[in-house]
């Protein structure tokens, strides 16, 4: 997507975490699945639909997780407690504390481990085709065999483009998706990561179980699941949504786990998650005029910090800031910082308190 800056934080124990913000409105943050990349994702036939869906409605963030994409590709001591670290490490070097959460696939459990831990931090939870418990952990036949052979795939076959576990792989995801479909997973799998990081990454994301943190969501929460979804179940769906209170389900009719933007339920999707989402006026009047960059600095400025402590967030130096703060008060038509800073706030920018 034009004006997409990756930028990058230092997690828990100074790994390198790449993360991307694109759009303008209420922040979303989409919790990674089991591959990303920042940058190839735009360019996917599997992903830019979702991510010109979302980028047009809200403000929204993403990352790489350790071992995959931009971020720093070492996974030493991997585990899903790091996961969950890496994130409370990203949203609170954004300085995040009151937004929406988007977890499909692997970034469900942790999206609902980070909710169930930060309570109130969350306003809205989505979990689409998801789970809580890995595939070694459900009590259905084959399961955990399945997980074995997938392993094994995995080790043996990652990013041999002739290999046959492409095939199963993509027909997995999008069974009903057509042969550049099956490209672009591919293309995707190789640009991710490496074998060696695509075994552990798997291994975690099977063997995990968060139902105790998902009965411990107080946030509005909705789970949406294809009813014929192979790599994720819909009894999965069905558990969440008995497990978490209050949940919403909301089913759809494919048996795609990630849907395709040319089928009739895709719409319903979209509309489901924008009513369900939070909605604001940012995007309209003055505020429309604001870059992404600008949108970001604003939301620290409303924060109360200073231009020294808004460069240290953006790795930027404080002239850079200086300007775009002048550039902000054009656009706003602010004739003090003071103004602005009210301008903000009226508009969702900083409804919190003040991060350093």
């Amino acid at each position: 997507m034009v004006g997409q800056q990756v930028q990058f934080c230092k997690s828990y124990d100074g790994t390198d975490i790449a993360y991307a913000i694109t759009g303008r409105g209420p922040t979303v943050v989409l919790l990674p699945s089991w591959l990303t990349h920042l940058e190839y994702q735009w360019r996917s036939m599997v992903w830019r639909p979702w991510l010109d869906a979302l980028a047009k409605q809200f403000r929204l963030v993403r990352y790489d997780p350790r071992g995959c994409g931009l971020s720093e590709r070492s996974i030493e001591g991997l585990t899903f407690e790091t996961w969950v670290r890496d994130f409370e490490a990203l949203v609170d070097a954004l300085g995040l504390q009151d937004f929406s959460l988007i977890g499909i696939c692997q970034g469900g459990p942790t999206a609902i481990e980070f909710t169930a831990r930060h309570p109130g931090r969350v306003n809205r939870l989505v979990l689409y085709g998801t789970y809580a418990r890995g595939r070694k952990r459900r009590p259905m036949p084959l399961e955990p065999e399945k997980a074995r052979v997938m392993l094994e795939m995995i080790r043996l076959g990652w990013a041999r483009e002739d290999h046959s576990f492409l095939g199963v792989f993509a027909s997995q995801f999008q069974p009903e998706g057509s042969s550049d479909h099956l490209r672009s997973w591919c293309e995707l799998q190789r640009a991710a990561t490496s074998p060696e990081s695509a075994a552990e990454l798997t291994r975690i994301m099977f063997d995990l179980d968060v139902v105790a943190s998902a009965a411990k969501v107080s946030c509005p929460t909705l789970v949406a699941h294809c009813e014929r979804d192979i790599a994720v179940p819909v009894e999965e769906g069905w558990l969440l949504a008995q497990t978490i209170p209050g949940a919403q389900l909301a089913l759809f009719g494919s048996s795609n786990h990630f849907m395709l933007a040319d089928e009739p339920e895709w719409p319903r999707l979209v509309e489901t998650l924008y009513r369900f989402l939070p909605q604001s006026n940012v995007a309209r009047g003055e505020f429309a005029k604001l870059t992404a960059r600008e949108q970001e600095l604003l939301g620290y400025l409303a924060r109360g910090l200073d231009n020294h402590q808004i460069a240290a967030h953006l790795s930027i130096s404080e002239k850079t800031v200086r300007n775009h703060v002048s550039s902000v008060f054009d656009k706003l038509g602010a004739e003090s910082r003071a103004q602005a800073i009210v301008m903000a706030r009226e508009a969702g920018y900083g409804a919190n308190a003040p991060r350093s």
